[in-house]
């Protein structure tokens, strides 16, 4: 499938399907009038008003029911037993004056029953097509049970991995993040709101929370226009072009002023701009949040900017209270019109109309079970376990390993056989039955005729200052606790009595997604301790990473190095399968892997300035360059790349070109290479980065096999946020090209934009 365009189509997981018809607009603003002429002000205000019910909490949730049952709950989030929802539901649909159902959420980040990779890998994949499938199986497994809504995909642009949220994001560019935003969308959501076994796809957060001070989550954001435009609007363009219904407003302030509260962002840009025309609710307690920000007095003031800012929809704090609550004597007090109140309840109302609540409001049990137990779930999540994978290092070829030549493997590391952390943050009803080890999946492979020897190697420390998901409203996962001394001296020992030493190391998953930034990249613990220890064995040394950020190994080297992100309910499967060979690794990253903590932020589209030639002279005591580029990512073949051409060698500003490039698989095995493809224009109205992604292809090769890989650009490739103009401009230009395996393709050739020369 050709990349060249983010938010191009791609299959879905039941192909074949017949979805009924999206709803006529007009049919949907008639029975939205007639709902509308019947409310009183609290249920209007109601409606707009989401709660968590946190059913572990006995007080909050009869108080949340009671709201329910008086009309003035329009959604509730945190609720996921189907006998719940139908219970909640009854209420909402049989015990209120108008019987309006309740719109149920929930983060589906990466998976509901069948865990998916986490959202940094599934951009890993370079593969929006698995993407989208793997989404499509959160959506059936989601709405099988009573869910409507997912809080996802997020879409901000992080260039920070001190950020925890890096873990939801499709890294640090733009292209590549609106190409996954688009595929996220279309798995959730289907062709249209209330496709069949698909909910409201949610993008987050609404923007540039991924720009945070220091990585520090929460913090505020202080952005250029033309960042904001050319780095981190993108992927908001390419989810509300693909469908999306919803989304979500960010924490933090962007630009000094609190984007829950920002008119100028969520009414002019977001509607007028980018043209979104579904329902926007804040973050937990965002709405709330502007009396702490200080630009609201009380929450009163703090409802009314929100919703005259232009949110539709207050996810009301946790335990706390609602600042929607307040607007019916905002209303009494002029303080807002009703015209304003009724066009955030409008957007409402038509969601849960397109969504068809009125007509199947309820759960039907036997089914869900059906859908959850569904075989081709699990294929999805090996498949992207596979294909996300991506290998840093090889030396020597030591993988893949041959199965039926080893005796004996040492399989170490605190995250080997450790079942909760596989399947990442942002699952909370884990079903351990269906997750499969990196341990179990070597076990599967190797049988009983191969020794496997197994150490945890060393204890995970707990946090500092603990999660917010350390509480009783989520399932704690287990750490792991050894005498350190004794594990490492026992783990040398297994390495060094095994063919060869599997090193599994990371962070466990509760030190990584929100409220979990992070001032180091060292291995947490004693982790490179253990893994020195294993090294000075003298075994061969597989590391497999489990993490999502880019770690610092201090300069250790080990034969081979692999990062498996957080890889889901079918990891240690596939796992198996890259380290036996039977599938070749084939991701690539989605961000530059620094050497150092210190040259953070560190893009690889980074601008020119003084100097140029030395930029990776920066700093007196290192280079300046990435330890592994973006893009960049092994395989078991070799792929050589010739013949780059274009159909013209000018074209005017507007039109476009097609470019073309030949691939050929010079290795020895079928795999898999992403052919990217960069751009410099070399002068014009402002300074433009010296590489920037504008095209991709996954392509499967069989050992010398040659493809021609074709890509367009035209002005949606070459125009930018001019700031000065502060508008979109294409200037007349010579364009560099660039293809091969990452960012720092050395195949080069160049194009002119040119305007045609006046007639005389």
């Amino acid at each position: 499938m050709n990349i060249n365009q983010p938010g191009s189509s791609g299959s879905v997981l039941n192909e074949g399907e017949a979805p009924a018809a999206a709803l006529d607009d007009a049919v949907v603003r008639a029975r939205v009038d007639a709902l509308l002429a019947q409310m009183t002000v609290e249920e209007k205000a109601g409606q707009i008003t989401q709660y968590f019910d946190f059913l572990t909490s006995q007080d909050e949730a009869k108080r949340v029911e009671a709201e329910v049952a008086a009309g003035r709950a329009g959604s509730l989030l945190f609720v996921t037993d189907p006998e719940d929802i139908n219970r909640l539901q009854r209420i909402a649909v049989e015990q209120t004056r108008l019987g309006i159902p309740l719109l149920f959420g929930f983060d589906i980040i990466h998976g509901f029953h069948t865990v998916m990779p986490v959202p940094i890998a599934m951009a890993a994949s370079w593969d929006p097509e698995l993407v989208e499938q793997g989404q499509a199986v959160a959506a059936a497994e989601a709405r099988a049970i009573g869910l409507h809504w997912a809080f996802a995909p997020m879409v901000d642009i992080a260039r920070d991995p001190r950020w925890g949220r890096l873990i939801e994001s499709a890294g640090e560019d733009p292209y590549l993040g609106a190409a996954m935003a688009a595929a996220q969308v279309r798995g959730f959501q289907g062709g249209y709101i209330g496709s069949p076994d698909r909910v409201i796809a949610g993008p987050k957060h609404f923007a540039g929370y991924g720009a945070a001070l220091g990585g520090r989550d929460y913090d505020e954001v202080n952005l250029s226009d033309s960042e904001l435009w050319n780095v981190y609007l993108p992927p908001f363009k390419a989810a509300i072009d693909a469908g999306a219904g919803n989304v979500m407003t960010a924490y933090m302030g962007l630009n000094g002023i609190p984007a829950t509260g920002n008119r100028w962002l969520l009414t002019t840009v977001l509607r007028d701009m980018l043209g979104f025309d579904g329902f926007v609710v804040t973050d937990a307690g965002a709405a709330a949040d502007l009396t702490t920000h200080g630009v609201a007095a009380d929450l009163t003031e703090a409802g009314v900017r929100a919703l005259q800012a232009g949110v539709d929809m207050e996810m009301a704090p946790p335990f706390g209270q609602s600042a929607y609550r307040r607007l019916p004597e905002a209303l009494a007090d002029g303080r807002i019109t009703m015209a304003e109140l009724d066009a955030s309840v409008r957007r409402v109302l038509a969601a849960k109309i397109r969504m068809g609540l009125f007509e199947q409001p309820y759960v039907d049990i036997a089914r869900a079970r059906a859908v959850l137990s569904d075989p081709k779930h699990r294929t999805v999540a090996r498949r992207a376990a596979e294909r996300s994978a991506v290998l840093l290092r090889n030396d020597d070829n030591l993988l893949p390993l041959d199965a039926k030549a080893l005796r004996s493997v040492a399989v170490i590391g605190p995250f080997a056989d450790a079942t909760r952390d596989s399947s990442g943050p942002w699952i909370f009803a884990q079903d351990d039955q269906e997750t499969v080890t990196v341990l179990a999946g070597i076990k599967a492979a190797l049988g009983d005729q191969v020794q496997v020897a197994y150490s945890p190697g060393v204890s995970v420390p707990a946090r500092q200052f603990r999660s917010i998901f350390e509480s009783p409203e989520h399932k704690q996962a287990p750490r792991i606790e050894v005498d350190d001394e004794a594990e490492i001296a026992r783990a040398a020992e297994l390495a060094r009595g095994a063919e060869v030493a599997i090193l599994v190391l990371g962070e466990a998953q509760i030190m990584i997604g929100e409220n979990a930034s992070r001032s180091s990249l060292d291995l947490p613990g004693r982790q490179q301790q253990l893994l020195d220890a294993v090294l000075a064995t003298g075994t061969p040394t597989v590391v497999l990473l489990m993490s999502a950020r880019p770690l610092d190994l201090k300069g250790s080297a080990p034969q081979a190095q692999m990062t498996i992100w957080y890889p889901g309910t079918q990891g240690g499967t596939a796992i198996a399968n890259l380290l036996f060979g039977h599938v070749s690794p084939g991701g690539k990253l989605p961000f530059n892997w620094p050497r150092n903590i210190g040259q953070l932020p560190l893009p690889y589209a980074r601008l020119k300035s003084h100097q140029p030639h030395k930029a990776e002279q920066r700093y007196w005591n290192e280079p300046n360059s990435p330890l592994y580029p973006f893009g960049f990512g092994l395989s078991y073949s070799s792929f050589a790349f010739d013949g780059l051409s274009f159909d013209r060698a000018e074209i005017a500003p507007g039109e476009a070109l097609q470019v073309s490039v030949e691939v050929c698989n010079t290795g020895k095995c079928t795999a898999d290479e992403v052919v990217q493809l960069y751009i410099h224009q070399r002068y014009g109205s402002a300074a433009r980065p010296v590489r920037e992604l504008k095209g991709f292809q996954r392509v499967t090769l069989e050992p010398g096999e040659r493809r021609t890989v074709q890509f367009t650009l035209g002005p949606q490739q070459l125009r930018y946020w001019n700031a000065a103009a502060r508008d979109w401009v294409q200037d007349e230009s010579p364009f560099d090209v660039f293809v091969g395996s990452d960012s720092t393709a050395p195949l080069t050739a160049s194009f002119a934009v040119r305007r045609a020369a006046p007639e005389v």
